[in-house]
């Protein structure tokens, strides 16, 4: 067993063409180090509100709503930016929301809804594809901070009681009933959907 070890560490030290497995090996880490760390560095630089808002399409449509709802000002002072809603914290998870988000930059460079007339026409089917995102993560986002775990139910208005227990019980999920929480419902939504 002694000789496979000596081996081993003896060819860490032997050089491949130039430099030895153990040389390769450090300069891999530390680049694998420093590629880890701009690569996360950038994810979170597209987690701010102020990337999310760079694009006049978000500036000037649902940012501006945004800040109308209590998940921008509130008495408490707690605020959710954009990528609370509709990122992922989960590592694995963020990075699938990544890869579906360059639909949204093809968007962008296609100019499918850089006018305010294009958004509005275009309103319910992104609403849409977003409720159906938050539906079949079971509104993961949202649990981040509201959770039934630690409601306390009796402390709640009559109707926000009635309705939480109601969803507890048919096991349903944030968006089911919170559609429009922070941005504006489309005006040509279906009563299905207008819960």
């Amino acid at each position: 067993m002694t000789d496979n070890q000596g081996g081993f560490f003896a060819n860490l030290r032997r050089p491949s063409v130039k430099y030895s497995l153990l040389t390769l090996l450090v300069v891999g880490f530390a680049a694998g180090v420093v590629f880890w760390g701009g690569f996360n560095t950038m994810m979170e630089a597209t987690n701010t509100e102020k990337f999310c808002i760079s694009c006049h399409e978000m500036r000037d449509n649902v940012y501006v709503e945004y800040k109308e709802t209590i998940h921008y000002t509130n008495r408490t002072g707690v605020r959710a930016v954009c990528a609370d809603c509709h990122v992922p914290k989960d590592w694995t998870y963020k990075m699938i929301r990544k890869i579906q988000a360059s639909k949204e930059v093809y968007g962008k460079i296609m100019g499918t809804i850089d006018t305010k007339e294009k958004f509005e026409a275009n309103r319910l089917r992104l609403a849409q594809s977003e409720w159906a995102r938050m539906k079949a993560a079971d509104s993961r986002e949202c649990r981040n901070c509201h959770s039934f775990d630690y409601m306390n139910i009796e402390k709640q208005k009559a109707r926000a009681a009635k309705m939480h227990k109601i969803a507890l019980d048919d096991k349903q999920t944030c968006i089911d009933c919170h559609k429009g929480i922070a941005h504006h419902k489309p005006k040509n939504m279906p009563e299905e959907d207008d819960e």
